[in-house]
């Protein structure tokens, strides 16, 4: 989709701030109801081999990757719904919209597209590039080139300021000579791409950020594939989990607020938003480098106002992405006819989006119709049939967008891949270091953390060692 390397998962969302921040002390609260529990026996009589907290990608992923190693796992899930912020519905529309991610990003290597292939899930490649409007009128090839270039050099400059001996922010690395491309390119490779500012994320972060120039749709939906990757799990969902008790060295008690269950070990894959703000107690306490990474790496804003607009007003063919020429921070990105139906995209994100989806669905689309009028008349607003917009940071069980870290915050996502204790591991978005902020990152966390349980916990035999070739002797 962009040529930019931090071009941002689109996990759609947003953040809120944080709720109350993160402490060591208030890991060692319990209330003496769960203080009393019975102690697991050393048999080890457990509910399940691999407890799993949070049912997006993440967990979904780490949940089949036990299940094919032929151990019990349970998938507990505090929402009505699995997928988290990669959710597609229908009801809106008729037809399928991702209220959250969308893209496919890097599809040679993303593990999704092989999945969506076995359960005959339809993927297409999207288009390439993207338009670019200048008022009412497209941009012309010469300025799109001037464009273009001038974002590969954005690009390229923090990449060289994230290879320094000191992280800075990549604001601080952008070329003085952007001109009046300036705010476009700040957009794009900040908001859009990172759900943050530039002046909020690391140089490093944004370095270490997988190419995301290649990109893929599912046309089902790519919550929808996410969810029908979930199918046959043991779920349990619409049921929080409270705390989680590491104390006892042989395994772990999960108290949700349906009940206690215990297992060998648990991987959580809840956001570092509902981490940070407390949803879930661990005892004993996290160490404090687990506690300060989940700190570190808040998640950013990014939501989406979806318009259906009836006979291609925009005049714009199926899955084009669009950008301004813009003036300051108050502009969006467009995906227009979303494979191929009259749906409209409206993506805002980064302190504005934050700042705008505060004042609720009415005000975000007012906004994204103003800002389509401004672009291409206002007979725009004449087509407008139904609309939607997302607040990822009311939703309780998310509370934001991806985890871009801040300056000198990139080493957290090494951080929260070591275990606790040997029997807690986390996983999501945020604890991979070149796929953060995407689907196919939240994946391949899940898996691997699923394997580091599976071996450490001795719950996978290990390859014996082939028998070495007899040596001839020298004489």
């Amino acid at each position: 989709m962009l040529i930019a390397s931090c071009s941002g998962c689109r996990l759609a969302s947003q953040t809120s701030p944080i709720m109350s921040t993160l402490t060591r002390r208030t890991f060692l609260a319990a209330s003496a109801a769960f203080a009393a529990r019975p102690s697991l026996a050393a048999t080890g009589s457990f509910d399940a081999d691999v407890a799993i907290v949070g049912a997006g990608a993440a967990g979904i992923a780490a949940a089949r990757r036990i299940v094919a190693a032929g151990r019990r796992v349970v998938l507990i899930e505090a929402a009505d719904r699995i997928g988290g912020r990669c959710h597609t519905e229908t009801a809106t529309f008729g037809v399928p919209v991702d209220r959250g991610a969308h893209w496919i990003h890097t599809p040679d290597i993303n593990p999704l597209l092989r999945l969506a292939a076995e359960v005959r899930f339809d993927v297409n490649p999207a288009p390439p590039g993207q338009k670019m409007r200048i008022g009412r009128r497209n941009a012309r090839e010469g300025e799109l080139e001037d464009f273009l270039a001038a974002l590969v050099r954005a690009s390229r400059a923090i990449g060289e300021a994230g290879r320094g001996k000191v992280d800075v922010a990549c604001a601080q690395g952008l070329p003085k000579d952007l001109g009046e491309w300036r705010a476009s390119i700040e957009f794009v490779l900040g908001p859009y791409g990172c759900a943050k500012d530039l002046a909020e994320v690391s140089a490093v972060d944004f370095a270490h950020s997988a190419e995301r120039d290649v990109d893929a749709f599912c046309r089902q939906g790519l919550g929808a594939l996410v969810t029908k990757l979930a199918g046959g799990l043991p779920l349990r969902l619409g049921t929080p989990v409270t705390r989680i008790d590491l104390s006892n060295r042989y395994g772990v008690e999960i108290a949700t607020t349906r009940g206690r269950l215990t297992a060998r070990g648990a991987i959580v894959t809840a956001s570092t938003a509902v981490l940070a703000a407390n949803k879930i107690k661990f005892l004993s306490d996290l160490p404090r480098r687990h506690v300060e990474a989940i700190n570190t790496l808040t998640l950013g804003s990014y939501d989406r106002v979806v318009l259906e607009l009836a006979g291609n007003p925009l005049g714009l063919q199926s899955d084009d992405v669009v950008f301004e020429k813009a003036d300051g921070t108050r502009t969006a990105a467009l995906l227009a006819n979303v494979s191929g139906t009259p749906l409209a995209m409206v993506d805002v994100a980064g302190k504005f989006g934050r700042e705008l989806a505060s004042g609720g669905e009415a005000a975000m689309t007012a906004f994204a119709l103003d800002w389509l009028a401004n672009l291409f008349g206002a007979d725009v607003k004449k087509a407008v049939g139904r609309t939607a917009a997302t607040q990822w940071n009311d939703d309780p069980w998310i509370l934001g967008a991806f985890s871009a870290a801040p300056p000198g915050g990139q080493p957290a996502r090494r951080t929260l891949m070591d275990p606790v204790r040997d029997r807690l591991w986390f996983a999501g978005e945020a604890v991979h270091e070149t796929m953060w902020g995407t689907v196919g990152g939240a994946w391949e966390s899940g898996e691997r953390a699923a394997d580091a349980a599976l071996k450490k916990l001795g719950l996978v035999s290990e390859p014996k060692e082939s028998a070495r070739a007899p040596q001839r002797s020298r004489r």
